[in-house]
């Protein structure tokens, strides 16, 4: 497994800056956000720009393991839904410009909706996902889906049941354990289930449970790094483990992008060291 740093957490950082300071930091990899208000918003990547980035990756030894393209599946407004499909489209035509050597982003997204809307509107989810997932395979990009918290896919099981209907190896899970722990489900029970249909993780920290509960930066909070490294290498996992910092983190005050980076190196960089397990 290889440590990461989601760019998820910079909104108003120039890219530069981000690529540079996560480098420095001895980060493996670095996730690319491209929804509004980032300073990578997707309609701001023209090509120049896209020649720039992915020289500033190879010049920086820096792995682009996934971009972040949230936007809703969901969106019953024909022109919501095309941009948003726009963006996640978009995502996977980034991935192949952005790609490094033979390593290309899975492009993220959640999938919109409330939890209460699955047993109604799964069909029309899954023919939605099957649309963005047909392009992505037609560009070998694979698309990874993340449960959340309030979204219409919100537990381990219908983001399984999501990826049998699909039925596609281009359709992965983007796993955000934080999801599951606020909620009270234990790190062995998610992990077993979702870390073999993993292709992206994101990690946070967060201490209570949903509804009361906040979301943290990697070492605020009390949740077992070590353990949740050690269940996902007995589980098969080998990819990327990327440190994402919510807008909740984002909301105070006296935030700080660049030392919420560093916090998350340092916390995340030991717990492999204490698991034992090797960055490669």
């Amino acid at each position: 497994m290889k440590l990461g740093y989601s760019t998820w957490g910079m909104p108003t950082v120039p890219i530069d800056t981000a690529i540079t300071h996560v480098s420095e930091l001895g980060f493996d990899g670095i996730e690319l956000t491209i929804i509004p208000r980032f300073t990578t918003e997707l309609s701001t990547l023209d090509s120049t720009e896209r020649k720039r980035i992915s020289t500033l990756l190879k010049q920086y030894n820096l792995a682009l393991p996934a971009i972040a393209a949230h936007s809703s599946l969901l969106d019953t407004n024909p022109d919501a839904h095309e941009k948003n499909m726009w963006r996640l489209k978009g995502g996977v035509d980034l991935a192949i410009d952005l790609a490094q050597g033979d390593q290309i982003a899975a492009v993220n997204t959640t999938p919109g909706g409330k939890p209460e809307d699955w047993d109604t509107e799964k069909d029309f989810l899954v023919d939605r996902v099957g649309q963005l997932v047909e392009y992505g395979e037609s560009r070998g990009v694979t698309i990874a889906m993340e449960p959340h918290i309030g979204a219409i896919i919100d537990t381990p099981e219908k983001v399984l049941e999501l990826l049998e209907l699909v039925n596609s190896p281009f359709l992965k899970v983007n796993f955000d354990i934080s999801h599951f722990d606020i909620v009270g489900i234990p790190t062995e029970e998610t992990v077993s289930a979702l870390a073999p249909v993993s292709i992206h993780t994101h990690v946070k920290d967060q201490r209570g449970i949903a509804p009361d509960f906040e979301f943290l930066i990697p070492g605020e909070g009390p949740f077992d790094y070590v353990e949740y490294l050690k269940l996902m290498e007995a589980n098969g996992y080998d990819g990327f483990i990327t440190a994402e910092v919510s807008f909740m983190v984002q909301a105070r005050e006296n935030y700080d992008p660049l030392a919420a980076a560093t916090l998350s190196y340092e916390t995340l960089s030991t717990a492999f060291i204490n698991a034992g397990i090797d960055r490669n």
